[in-house]
């Protein structure tokens, strides 16, 4: 544990000293097994926002570091902190290449931990930015054993298909959902959903040719909210 881990470790004990009353996000509800401090999630963000103020001058490279250190930590509260340092320092994105996040993973259980460094973290921009490592990556976390990293490969691609009209987006996203359709494990079920509902915006016919190809093996939620979503624009 680096010395700023140990610092924001110390934060997160003294707030959950003053807050001895369990936060509704239970371990039970972000589908992890890992120790939560009673703390709220904008207590983690502000927590976060004061160590970036005062250490606005700290270098990528060890900001990286203390994102290591993190993700390698035993509680909840530590691992989704290190997603919230990368949604607030907004330069280091450009620096984390793809290899990180297989690594990250390795220690993240449930949709919570997982979706708070996959979840709007990463772009079209980007992907094409490093988009041969990115692709590599979508397919390796797919074909995983863990339920966690093929969570991640659908819940990575939400935004890129988001933001941009690209075929290589395209492509990929519907070949992990093919390779996923299957799974009835609600961590990816909705997950396939989200994906296949966030590609309308860019992708309106694919999709709509997609649900009637595989309609007999597509988990019947994602047929189901993906078809609300074409005709409603809403999910339910």
């Amino acid at each position: 544990m680096n010395t700023y881990h140990q610092e924001l470790l110390l934060e997160i004990k003294q707030e959950a000293k003053q807050n001895p009353v369990s936060s509704k996000h239970t371990n039970s509800y972000s589908g992890t097994k890992n120790y939560s401090y009673p703390l709220s999630n904008q207590q983690r963000r502000n927590i976060v926002k004061r160590f970036i103020k005062k250490h606005s001058n700290i270098s990528v490279e060890t900001m990286i570091e203390l994102l290591n250190s993190l993700y390698e930590s035993k509680s909840y509260d530590e691992k989704t902190m290190a997603g919230m340092i990368l949604d607030t320092v907004k330069h280091l994105k450009s620096q984390i290449k793809p290899e990180y996040l297989d690594v990250w993973l390795n220690n993240l259980e449930g949709w919570s931990e997982v979706d708070s460094l996959c979840q709007s973290k990463f772009g079209a921009e980007d992907f094409l930015t490093y988009w041969i490592d990115w692709q590599k990556l979508i397919k390796n976390l797919a074909k995983n054993n863990n339920i966690n990293k093929q969570r991640a490969s659908l819940v990575l691609l939400t935004k890129p298909v988001r933001d941009l009209k690209n075929e290589q987006f395209k492509y990929l996203a519907l070949e992990v959902v093919k390779k996923l359709k299957d799974r009835r494990e609600i961590l990816i079920t909705k997950a396939i959903s989200w994906l296949l509902r966030d590609m309308i915006k860019n992708y309106r016919q694919e999709v709509k040719n997609f649900l009637i190809l595989y309609k007999d093996s597509l988990p019947k939620i994602a047929i189901r909210e993906t078809n609300t979503k074409l005709a409603t624009g809403k999910k339910t």
